[in-house]
């Protein structure tokens, strides 16, 4: 990462001009001619509005924090930018990746970190309106996602021709057929497009991917309590079972005796 790359960090973490000026040994004016010619903007897109209010709360938390060091608590802004404990490492301490990679682990596990960032989640996710259910939820909208919401296809049969157009066939004078298919895509009107992974153009024609049933299940029962199991939930099956054993086994003896 460039010197201007490092300095755009720390100016979309909030850091002063001046700030910036001086742990990069430059003037005031080069940040204010970086900002300018690399197009640095704070100010977010509408739709993360919610997601920079939260961050100002949190960068307002963490400054005021009397138990943190100085660079604590500019790695716990750069933590909470990526959740990347040694790429947060390298902003707050300016060091390289393998110090980092350790170092970084050991920061986030320090009591007095971990103590503030836990209270920072709860508290984005309070503001976001967000919880671990609303996550789950969207687990089961994928993993109960039905493709046939989204495409309408079939089959029709098609009558053969020669090279001059003619019906061809068969032995018994009968025209011969093949089958064809076809897809096509519903109206997106009331559909639930938040599931659709990508729409696009392939060699055969449109192609509608969802997201992965399969991943999106794995999760669920990786979240999910372990079911009830009865003991008669076999239904009979391996108490039948049981008895065809017996039934073998009692044939056998009678021969041998």
């Amino acid at each position: 990462m460039t010197k201007q790359e490092e300095a755009k960090q720390d100016y979309l973490a909030n850091m002063k001009y001046k700030d910036i000026a001086e742990k990069y040994a430059v003037s005031l004016n080069t940040v204010k001619s970086w900002k300018k010619r690399y197009n640095w903007q704070r100010g977010a897109p509408k739709e993360k509005r919610v997601r920079t209010k939260v961050a100002r709360v949190a960068a307002k938390k963490i400054t005021d924090n009397d138990e943190l060091t100085e660079k604590q608590k500019r790695f716990c802004l750069f933590y909470l930018q990526r959740y990347n404990a040694t790429w947060a490492y390298q902003q707050a301490y300016g060091a390289d990746y393998d110090t980092a990679k350790t170092e970084g682990s050991r920061t986030l596990a320090n009591p007095n970190v971990k103590k503030l960032l836990t209270e920072l989640k709860q508290q984005q996710a309070s503001d976001l309106y967000l919880d671990a259910n609303d996550i789950l939820k969207e687990f089961v909208k994928q993993a109960t996602a039905n493709l046939g919401d989204y495409l309408d296809f079939g089959k029709y049969d098609v009558l053969a021709q020669d090279d001059q157009g003619n019906v061809k066939l068969d032995t018994d004078e009968n025209p011969v057929k093949y089958r064809n298919s076809w897809v096509q895509l519903k109206n997106k009107k009331g559909l639930d497009t938040s599931l659709i992974k990508s729409v696009h153009i392939g060699k055969d024609g449109v192609v509608v991917e969802l997201y992965d049933k399969q991943k999106a299940m794995k999760e669920l029962l990786d979240r999910l309590p372990e079911p009830e199991v009865k003991d008669d939930s076999d239904d009979g099956f391996i108490t039948a079972i049981d008895k065809k054993m017996g039934d073998i086994w009692k044939d056998g003896d009678e021969d041998e005796t």
